[in-house]
Parts: C-alpha cells; sequence; structure tokens
C-alpha cells in the first residue's frame, strides 16, 4: 500500500537555495524558497536574521539577487512563466518595486551584471538579435554591444571599468568566445579557442584593480579552468590531476580559488591557493553540492544532497547555515552505479531500486533535460515518488550529458536524438537482460530535452516502450525552432549544422513527429501555454496527429511555461504521470 502523503510530503517540504550575498555587505542576502507553496525570493539580513518575501506571484519567481552594495533586490518579472520581461528592482528593506532600467522594454534575459557605484550591464535577447546594456544611475540605457548571434554578459571588474561579452559571432553557440571591452565599446582583448572548444567567463577578480578573470575551457577534451588577465595579456591555465570536470569561484580577496570537481554523479570541493597552485580538499560528505560559495571570513557554505538524503545548507564551520520552516521531507532509497558499453562507449546510469521485493520491476526510464546536463547523486523528489509506487527508476547519462568530456558532449551534433536514444537502448537491454526491469512493463519519460526523447524513442524505438510520458517535449522539430527563443534557434543551428531550411533533412530525420505513425505506446504529454522553449503550437500538431492516427494519448496543459514554480501544480502533474503509467501498465 502506497502512502500517498509520504511522497507528496518531499514536494511539500520547505526548501531554501544557498543565500547568496552582496559583496560589499556580506551580511545582506537572497535565496528562492517554496515555503508558501510557490519558489519565491527572499531576503535575509544575518546580523538581525530577519527574513522578508520579496515577490509574490501566482506562477512564482525564479530570477533574483542582491546588488553588490547590498541596497536593493533585482528580480525578474515575465508573465506567467513565459520568460520574456524586464528587471525589477525593490530596496533590500522593504518597498514597492519598480523598473531596475527604465527605457529598456521586455525581452529574454541574456545575463546580468552590477556595480557598487550602481552601474548595470544587462544583457538582452529578442527576435532582432542580442544586446548588451549598459546602464548607469539616472541616465538612459546606453548599447555597448550588439550582434545577431546569440551573446550574454559574462562579467563586470570590480572596479567596473572593463565588461566580459560571452559570444558566438563565428556562429556556433555551443562553443562560444569571450570578448573583453570597456565602457566606451572598445575592445580589450578577445580569447576563442576555435571550432569545438568554447571558452566561458567565470567572473572577474573580485578585487578593485584585477582586470584577472576566471574562465572555463575545454583545451584538453574537458571542461578545466584558466585565469585570464584581458589587460596584461597572460594566461594562467589551472592543471588538476582529478578525473571529471572541474569549475570554479573566487574566494573573496582573490587570492584562491574555490574548485568544485564533477565525476561520476558526485561532487567535492578543493582550495586552490594561486600563490603556488597548491590543492587542498574540504571536506564534505559523499552526494551532491548544488552551489557553493567562500565568505569574507574564508568558511564556505554549500547546498548538499544525495539521492538519499534530502537537501541542506551546510557550511565549513559545521553549522547548517539557513533551514526552512517545517518538518523536512522523507528521505528515499540511495542511488546504484551502472556501466553499460554502448556504441559510443561505456554508459553511466544511476539505477534506483524499491526496497521491497525482487525483480523485475516495472521501471522508469527518466530521460534528463538539456541535453547540455547530467543526471547524478541528488535528492529528487520525482525519482522518490515512482520509487515508492513500485518501480524501479533508471536515469542514463547519453552521449550529449556533460560531465563526460566534451567529444561525449558534442557526440549527437548532426545526429540529434538518435545517438542518444542509442545509448538509452544499451541500458534498456541491459536492465531487461539483468533482471532489474520488467521488458513489458517499461516506462520512457523526461522532461524538455527528455520529453524530446522520449516522444522520439517511441517512434523510433516503439517495441521497446510500453508506456511514454513526455513532458514540455520537442514534438515537431520544424515548428518548434519557428516558434521559440531566439537563443535556442542559435543553439539548434550549432547543434544541426545550420537552420531547418539549410540542412531540412536532418531535422526531418530528428523529429517525433515523422515517426508518429509508427507509436505504440500510450502517451501522455505535459505542456505549458506560455512555454518559449517548447511552444505549444508544435506539441498541438503532434497531438492532432497522433488524434487522426487513434493512437491512446492525452494532454495535461497547464497555465505556465517551462515547466511550474507552483508546489501543488508540480503534485498534481507528477500524480497525472504516474495514474497514466500505472492505468496502461495494468496496475492501477
Amino acid at each position: 500500500m502506497v502512502d500517498e502523503e509520504r511522497w507528496k510530503a518531499r514536494f511539500r517540504a520547505a526548501r531554501v537555495s544557498l543565500p547568496g550575498w552582496a559583496d560589499d555587505a556580506p551580511h545582506r542576502c537572497t535565496y528562492r524558497s517554496n515555503v508558501t507553496g510557490t519558489w519565491e525570493i527572499y531576503t535575509w539580513d544575518r546580523e538581525t536574521d530577519e527574513r522578508r518575501q520579496v515577490t509574490d506571484r501566482p506562477n512564482g519567481t525564479w530570477m533574483g539577487g542582491v546588488d553588490p552594495s547590498g541596497e536593493h533586490v533585482w528580480w525578474f518579472a515575465d508573465t506567467d512563466g513565459d520568460e520574456f520581461g524586464v528587471w525589477m528592482r525593490v530596496p533590500f528593506g522593504g518597498g514597492e518595486s519598480e523598473p531596475a532600467v527604465p527605457g529598456l522594454e521586455p525581452a529574454y534575459p541574456s545575463g546580468l551584471a552590477r556595480g557598487s557605484s550602481g552601474l548595470a550591464v544587462v544583457g538582452r535577447t529578442t527576435e532582432a538579435g542580442n544586446t548588451v546594456h549598459l546602464c548607469r544611475p539616472g541616465r538612459a540605457p546606453e548599447t555597448l554591444y550588439e550582434n545577431a548571434e546569440d551573446a550574454h554578459v559574462a562579467g563586470l571588474s570590480k572596479d567596473e571599468t572593463l565588461v566580459a561579452i560571452g559570444h558566438s559571432e563565428h556562429g556556433d553557440s555551443r562553443h562560444m568566445a569571450l570578448r573583453v571591452v570597456r565602457l566606451d565599446g572598445s575592445t580589450v582583448a578577445d580569447l576563442w579557442d576555435g571550432p569545438g572548444k568554447g571558452v566561458y567567463g567565470a567572473g572577474f577578480a573580485p578585487v578593485p584593480g584585477d582586470a584577472r578573470m576566471l574562465v572555463n575551457h575545454e583545451r584538453r577534451g574537458r571542461e578545466e579552468m584558466l585565469v585570464w588577465d584581458p589587460v596584461a595579456g597572460t594566461e594562467h591555465e589551472i592543471v588538476l590531476n582529478l578525473p571529471g570536470e572541474v569549475s570554479a569561484d573566487w574566494y573573496p580577496d582573490a587570492s584562491a580559488l574555490l574548485v568544485g570537481h564533477a565525476h561520476e554523479g558526485r561532487d567535492e570541493l578543493y582550495r586552490l591557493d594561486l600563490r603556488d597552485d597548491s590543492l587542498t580538499r574540504i571536506d564534505t560528505p559523499r552526494g551532491v553540492i548544488g552551489g557553493a560559495g567562500a565568505r569574507p571570513d574564508g568558511t564556505v557554505e554549500y547546498s548538499w544532497s544525495s539521492a538519499a538524503e534530502p537537501p541542506v545548507i551546510r557550511s565549513t564551520s559545521g553549522a547548517v547555515v539557513l533551514t526552512p520552516p517545517g518538518p523536512p521531507p522523507p528521505r528515499s532509497v540511495p542511488v546504484e552505479d551502472v556501466w553499460v558499453e554502448g556504441p559510443g562507449g561505456r554508459i553511466h546510469a544511476l539505477v534506483s531500486r524499491p526496497e521491497d521485493g525482487a525483480g523485475p520491476f516495472p521501471t522508469v526510464f527518466d530521460v534528463h533535460g538539456g541535453p547540455t546536463a547530467q543526471d547524478d547523486d541528488s535528492f529528487v523528489a520525482s525519482v522518490a515518488a515512482w520509487v515508492d509506487h513500485g518501480f524501479a527508476v533508471v536515469r542514463v547519462n547519453y552521449r550529449g550529458s556533460t560531465g563526460y568530456g566534451s567529444q561525449w558532449r558534442d557526440a549527437i551534433e548532426g545526429r540529434v536524438g538518435l545517438t542518444e536514444l542509442e545509448d538509452i537502448k544499451a541500458v534498456r537491454d541491459w536492465a531487461v537482460s539483468s533482471g532489474l526491469a520488467d521488458a513489458d512493463r517499461l516506462v520512457l519519460t523526461g522532461g524538455s530535452w527528455g520529453g524530446f526523447l522520449t516522444l522520439l524513442g517511441i517512434g523510433t524505438q516503439p517495441d521497446d516502450w510500453s508506456v511514454a510520458v513526455a513532458a514540455v517535449p520537442v514534438a515537431d522539430y520544424v515548428a518548434a525552432y519557428e516558434d521559440e527563443m531566439e537563443g535556442l534557434q542559435a543553439f539548434d543551428r550549432s547543434l544541426f549544422g545550420g537552420s531547418p531550411e539549410e540542412v531540412p533533412e536532418r531535422y526531418r530525420e530528428s523529429s517525433p513527429l515523422t515517426y508518429v505513425e509508427r507509436v505504440k505506446a500510450p502517451v501522455l504529454v505535459l505542456a505549458g501555454e506560455n512555454d518559449p522553449r517548447c511552444p505549444i503550437r508544435q506539441i498541438d500538431n503532434y497531438l492532432a496527429r497522433l488524434a487522426e492516427l487513434g493512437r491512446p494519448h492525452d494532454v495535461y496543459r497547464y497555465d505556465a511555461g517551462h515547466g511550474s514554480l507552483v508546489v501543488e501544480e508540480r503534485i498534481k502533474q507528477m500524480a497525472a504521470e504516474m495514474a497514466f503509467a500505472r492505468k496502461h501498465l495494468g496496475m492501477s
């Protein structure tokens, strides 16, 4: 007998994000929380322990943070999750929100950097292309940069004299370049490693007069880092003897880096002393670090969880930093690692088994989105819900995922979707042959890119899957390209090697709509009416074709964008997904 309240409690339990703080007033912090039942932005004054809710909108607010001075909180105001809007600001201590930059029309956000003086650098994306604006207090915004190709704000130096812009003027938004400019728009320096090798700004040194910038690169086939001084024209590559991939952030005095090390679905933290590149491991439990930052006193705060243990905000001082009200979420089961030989190399998969019973289990293949993302050993309420209902859950870090090197991530280019599904099928076949999964009760599911792979999978591998549940998917790739936000169009051109007009056959081969006649599995589609990433028209095209063919299907529509920030809505969606799967597997 399933405890219905147990799985719902994992969604309803109050949670908080890792607090971010003002550089010049580190006692002034902001964080996200779902304590009201909807994710919103909050302030926290560490000196008084006063907490205040900043935003209150029907569909929630995700983007926001305090400026370096600690005077204002900025938050992004879109319409019902459509991601198109303007930046607002409100005094840290309370008051009415107002447009942060009067004169800037609504757009898709493309980076934001703020200085202690009140100067802001705002990146915007519209149908006309990408722009970066200098926004000085009390003055009209000035256009600092514009280009038709994808671009974003990558940083503002602490003395507010240099701006870093990530761009894809070379035509490949998946492997971007960096340019540092002065406030008059003149170029200081460019950094690009050539085709297929991106560089990404990770922030200027947080010390006035220090022009060094932390940069992520992939010169040796994986994510690593270097310190670049665009003024002096020097580079200091950080070479670490660690497997997997590394990223970093500055310590407040710029003498060291806080290094994040990701390997096989788990994370570690290190302190790298820039004087001699010595590396010291920071003691953290086995699991996943959802974010970390070094405080001015030298302590490190980080968000941690594992598949079995819910998230907690910890400090290297030993303290729990920020505790949400109410009971914690119920625990779940630990995850197991599996390696399966696939057509492109060894595939890493994560398996969650029910605590009771023995296989073969009805099994859910929960496919992650992105595709530039990965599944890991973190706490996921939806995975735990499936397990509570007697399902094994398998998550596959297919080619296209991050965390396994540049070649693995980029292997899907030119053959989109079909490559990932080869890996998913290899793990599917292992799960059946090993006795884990019941071949007659296999659910293929995922959201966003995972929803795309779900619909493509049931069309190209119709005999391998029993039920499909696709959330906010790409269903008709040509129509999706026509309607999606401009940044994603650039992403798709890089992924496919051109637009649908330039390489129509590639889009046809990778579109779920192409294979809809072959679909056998009952399919549930969840769709956001205001989704700018996987727009509703292309989903309607797919659903209409299913209806014409008389294929069993259902649709769950909701009034938000690419997912929901409302807890009860997420519970309704999860319940609908499990009920649909159980019904069509004969488990109801």
